[in-house]
């Protein structure tokens, strides 16, 4: 069953509280780039759900990247949108990204997050507000 539909409204004003950003607009910039940068990040039957979980705005961010050849992993991937962010530093941009991904992850649910998470490399988990998951021998 899908989601509850969230409007992008919600999804900024999610953002900006969990993130302590003083106005919307900021929340809502964070938001078109950081989920720009995880759309290319992501393919296949993932990549479709979580476009179609979310705002229209905020799906079609997701959906309209190229996919990369390989996934960044995650220090690389905070790295990249700090280049996207003025007066970014690494601490700011991990915060950034934390706050838009852990508040995604809350508004898309356990289990999308748990596939999304799959095609990820390792250390993403964390930005998403979860323990990293293990695999199982």
């Amino acid at each position: 069953m899908p989601a509850p539909r969230t409007t992008w409204e919600d999804l900024t004003e999610a953002v900006r509280e969990a993130g302590g950003y003083s106005t919307r607009a900021r929340a809502e910039h964070l938001t078109r780039t950081v989920l720009t940068a995880l759309g290319s990040h992501l393919t296949g039957d993932e990549c479709v759900a979580l476009a179609q979980s979310l705002p229209p705005e905020a799906g079609h961010l997701i959906a309209a990247q190229i996919p990369l050849p390989h996934p960044l992993p995650a220090r690389e991937f905070v790295d990249s949108v700090s280049t996207r962010l003025p007066d970014s530093t690494p601490a700011t941009a991990r915060w950034d990204v934390s706050s838009v991904l852990t508040t995604l992850s809350t508004t898309i649910g356990a289990d999308l997050t748990d596939r999304v998470l799959t095609q990820l490399p390792r250390g993403y988990a964390l930005l998403f507000g979860r323990a990293e998951l293990t695999a199982m021998a």
